[in-house]
């Protein structure tokens, strides 16, 4: 089994990527810091991971990631995990936008260029036995509702998950060979958390990884966890907006 991560150097996806390859994937992973690439490759082994620099909010992303498909071959899973985000303290401009221009624009960037690809080698994965590629994005539970603490990131991660269910339709409409998951997270203890402020629920990135290839292997449309945050996410879309916008307990 082969999958492509794009934002393996950290968190998440690093934890992902080291997971797929104890149970023996061979993987093409892809961020911004090579060093950290470096790493996994030489723990691993050039044989099972190939590694490509890529900052998704860059145009030479796609050609970055097409080297990349060319090293792996066409991959069982694609995994879209980079993404960035703040604690709003005065809104910072610059923050907001460079928060849409990677969430929002870099996924978009990167997932409609994977699809073109799935397209462009429909024969391959068409092919008798083969199952269909699944594609998964990391948004988050603060995609169901908006939070005063991160504006631009709730916003974008709302967007990914619209996103790639109008894209479920898609590639029924073209007959593509694809599947989509969508991965929301709760507080994960990584990077993207202030550290110096204390989270509920908080879940160590280890542990979000079995989440998530668990909810993979499954062929799960939607993954939250865990039932914590499934309950809350429940409960507060119950919350009529004119109510939620007036809470100001929401934060992160």
């Amino acid at each position: 089994m082969k999958a492509i991560i794009i934002g393996a150097t950290s968190g998440i996806g690093r934890e992902v990527a080291l997971k797929l390859l104890e149970e023996g994937w061979e993987l093409g992973i892809a961020g911004r810091r090579t060093a950290e690439l470096e790493a996994i490759k030489e723990l691993y082994g050039v044989s099972r991971v190939k590694i490509a620099a890529i900052d998704v909010t860059s145009e030479s992303a796609t050609g970055a990631l097409d080297t990349l498909l060319e090293e792996t071959g066409a991959p069982d899973w694609f995994l879209h995990v980079s993404g960035v985000g703040y604690q709003s303290g005065p809104l910072d401009e610059e923050k907001e936008l460079r928060t849409v221009m990677t969430n929002a624009v870099g996924s978009v960037r990167m997932i409609s260029h994977f699809l073109n690809y799935v397209k462009l080698n429909a024969d391959v994965y068409k092919a008798p036995g083969r199952k269909k590629v699944r594609i998964g994005i990391v948004s988050s539970i603060a995609g169901t509702a908006g939070l005063g603490a991160a504006p631009a990131y709730s916003a974008t991660k709302r967007m990914q998950s619209h996103y790639i269910s109008a894209l479920s339709q898609f590639v029924r409409m073209e007959k593509m060979p694809v599947r989509f998951t969508d991965i929301r997270p709760g507080f994960v203890a990584t990077a993207l958390l202030s550290s110096e402020k204390k989270y509920p629920m908080l879940i160590k990135p280890e542990k979000a990884a079995k989440y998530i290839v668990r909810g993979l292997h499954c062929g799960r449309r939607v993954v939250t966890f865990d039932w914590r945050y499934r309950a809350l996410v429940f409960f507060w879309r119950l919350i009529p907006r004119p109510l939620w916008e007036r809470l100001t307990w929401v934060n992160n």
